[in-house]
């Protein structure tokens, strides 16, 4: 299998690294003297979910902002073409890490929703030390890996789940591969309802699900939260950890959206205040739907921008 990228990003804020497992491309933004923010895409979006997010923290000034490129997505790929193509948590969780890692970032706050989301809270539930803070859309988005792969939800949010189980088959392997952009942007617009320019914007993004390792790591990922397909051995620790359901106790703002077309209960109705022992705000945002940073890049940027303060102060009241 090939390792080259497919994707050719923009050239004026592209950036490489090289983590022990990938070769990362990623954009940033802002003030290299400020706080550190990475900013974590999820599936099937990419980076350009975060332009209007990432402009607005580096106008605030005061942040040196990170939009890097998942595994699987964009111009991101595999150092080695024998690595397994793993879509697990504890991947996307130690890819974070690796990140933070190689390009020595001081406690950055992370930032992210769905996949990125996951990598997020893995890192601020397991190295609390490394980050500042968390802004995690959803909630806790640590899998359970075991009580999924017996335990139903209510059929409504089943139906909306369509996409993982066709996935679970070599059937819906093929279906991803032929028709990746289309079935890619028809998620986009039933996962964001309300958001009128969704296929508009999937454009911008269509490119990078083009990438050589996107078909497998996906569905890897959700063969595997399912208890379908074996993880990756390097791996075996995180996710040992992670069964465990490690709280979080960095600061955290939880954006919870009002228009979601992946079915699921409300922050309030989840049960997951619990799982995080630290400060937290939660914010409701009406009308948005699952693509949080490209539908409301305000809100995302002030959700940081919170995050920093009550990182210092203990609470997110600006000191203006």
């Amino acid at each position: 299998m090939s390792t080259e990228p497919s994707y050719e990003p923009r050239t004026d804020r592209t950036n490489h690294t090289a983590t022990p497992v990938l070769a990362v491309t990623y954009e940033r933004y802002g003030d290299p003297r400020g706080i550190p923010v990475v900013l974590l895409h999820g599936f099937p979006y990419d980076i350009r979910a975060y332009d209007e997010v990432a402009a607005a923290l580096a106008a605030t000034g005061g942040f040196d902002v990170y939009v890097p490129f998942l595994r699987g997505f964009g111009a991101t790929h595999f150092a080695s073409g024998s690595d397994p193509r793993s879509g697990q948590q504890g991947a996307l969780g130690q890819d974070l890490l690796d990140f933070i890692d190689v390009l020595g970032l001081d406690r950055p706050v992370v930032a992210g929703y769905d996949w990125g989301g996951r990598a997020a809270c893995i890192v601020a539930a397991l190295w609390p030390e490394r980050v500042r803070g968390l802004v995690s859309v959803g909630g806790y988005n640590i899998q359970d890996i075991a009580r999924a792969a017996v335990e139903p939800t209510k059929p409504e949010w089943e139906a909306t789940y369509w996409y993982q189980y066709y996935f679970h088959s070599e059937r819906g392997r093929r279906g991803l591969e032929q028709n990746r952009e289309e079935l890619c942007e028809l998620l986009w617009r039933t996962w964001s309802p309300e958001w009128t320019g969704a296929s508009e914007a999937f454009k911008a993004s269509a490119m990078s699900l083009h990438n050589p390792a996107f078909v497998d790591v996906v569905v890897h990922s959700y063969r595997h939260r399912y208890g379908l397909a074996e993880g990756d051995p390097r791996y075996q620790g995180i996710e040992d950890r992670l069964a465990a359901a490690p709280p979080i106790g960095v600061p955290t703002v939880v954006l919870d959206s009002g228009a979601d077309g992946v079915g699921g209960p409300t922050f309030a109705e989840s049960g997951d205040r619990e799982s995080f022992t630290g400060w937290l705000e939660v914010r409701h945002l009406p009308g948005i739907g699952h693509n949080v940073p490209q539908e409301a890049p305000e809100a995302f940027a002030e959700a940081v921008r919170a995050v920093a303060r009550a990182s210092t102060t203990g609470t997110a009241d600006s000191a203006d």
